[in-house]
């Protein structure tokens, strides 16, 4: 499913997801969140890519989803379980992609839109950009997936007051606590994501699969080694990508990740 409110754009080894209603701040509909998991698929298997950068247009991130539709998707007990599971189902996506991805915030990043921020791995901010996670102006219940992943963002009591409260932090504040990784100015924010997509092309993909696999059992609350991650291990001693970087230390170069021989 795609729709003109949400698209990919391919550029080398990085792929965008982008975020295309301006005129509502990129408020979310449904189908926008809808459309995550399918456009996302396809990207999952390209050993070319390095990086997903999720970001939106206009000089906005996201203002959450959007709030017209919630007459109609609150309307009964069951419509709303399905509204609820689609953006779950769009968000758990995002945080499962397989390869790295970072959210490229400017302008509002708030409720659903914070969400989605959050559930990438790295989030990069342009000065000015504003936060909020707003369930308690609404009354709602934040689920426990998006209550885990912001948890492990800022920590426990961070979380708790961000949800108790449902302000808005600036961008400063955010950096403070851990909800961003890097603070820039405006005009630094793409290119400074575009410097990093450059730098992981340097880098091996494969580590970063392996790195993001075994992170990913450490936040669902793995505490000890098991057979599958020491499988892991062993066997990028193995991979094309090791080969390459054991010869390019031996010979003093940088390696070139793309050779695979």
């Amino acid at each position: 499913m795609s729709t003109a409110d949400i698209r990919i754009e391919r550029d080398g080894p990085r792929a965008d997801l982008i975020l295309n209603r301006p005129r509502r701040h990129n408020a979310l509909t449904e189908a926008m969140w809808l459309a995550i998991p399918e456009l996302l698929a396809p990207l999952a298997e390209d050993e070319d890519l390095r990086l997903l950068v999720v970001r939106g247009t206009g000089g906005s991130f996201a203002s959450g989803a959007d709030i017209g539709e919630f007459e109609t998707a609150y309307a009964t007990l069951e419509r709303a379980e399905t509204y609820s599971n689609g953006i779950a189902d769009g968000l758990n996506a995002l945080a499962d992609f397989p390869k790295p991805t970072l959210a490229a915030i400017e302008g509002v990043c708030i409720g659903g839109g914070c969400g989605l921020a959050i559930a990438c791995d790295l989030r990069f901010a342009a000065a000015g950009s504003r936060f909020g996670i707003t369930p308690a102006k609404m009354g709602l219940a934040y689920p426990f997936n998006d209550t885990k992943r912001l948890a492990e963002a800022v920590g426990l009591s961070t979380a708790k007051d961000l949800l108790f409260t449902g302000r808005h932090v600036s961008a400063e504040e955010a950096l403070q606590i851990g909800l961003i990784d890097r603070l820039l100015e405006p005009d630094q924010l793409a290119a400074t994501v575009s410097d990093y997509v450059a730098l992981l092309e340097t880098r091996s993909s494969a580590t970063a699969r392996i790195t993001k696999a075994m992170l990913t059992r450490l936040e669902a609350g793995q505490t000890d080694e098991d057979p599958v991650t020491r499988q892991w291990f062993l066997d990028a001693f193995n991979s094309a990508d090791f080969k390459e970087g054991f010869r390019a230390f031996l010979d003093k170069r940088t390696p070139d990740f793309k050779r695979k021989t």
